[in-house]
């Protein structure tokens, strides 16, 4: 396999997430949207070229929230799906180290989905809208 992981760092967003974001024609949350450097993102890489990125949102309850993953467009070796799902079971191991019993994640993106039911996710609700309220505005 031969993946390294890593925390999100300053710069990160800037540099690389939101560049990748872009790229697949999405439009990238906003940097407070996510949990601080160092507090739940990480970044999955091999041989010193990032291939993918996600978030683990912690909460006061036995569930944590997996979101926002994402990889580099330009990474087309065979391993790609590997490295997602790679990233996948990190997010969901860190949850478990940190006492949580759930992981939850929202996913409209059919290979990301395929990529979460092979790493033991089950389907819930299927057809949902995400809603977002901007409280200091």
């Amino acid at each position: 396999m031969g993946f390294d992981v890593r925390m999100i760092i300053d710069g990160d967003y800037e540099n690389i997430l939101c560049k990748w974001w872009k790229t697949w024609r999405w439009t990238p949350p906003v940097k407070d949207l996510l949990p601080e450097n160092g507090n739940g993102g990480i970044m999955v890489s091999k041989d010193g070229v990032d291939i993918c990125a996600g978030f683990l949102f912690l909460t006061n309850s036995k569930t944590a929230w997996s979101e926002y993953i994402i990889s580099n467009f330009e990474y087309r070796d065979e391993d790609r799906s590997e490295a997602i799902e790679f990233l996948i079971n990190t997010l969901s191991y860190m949850a478990k180290d940190r006492g949580y019993t759930y992981v939850y994640v929202s996913l409209k993106n059919n290979p990301l989905i395929d990529r979460y039911t092979n790493c033991g996710y089950v389907k819930g609700s299927t057809g949902c809208t995400e809603m977002i309220k901007i409280l200091n505005n």
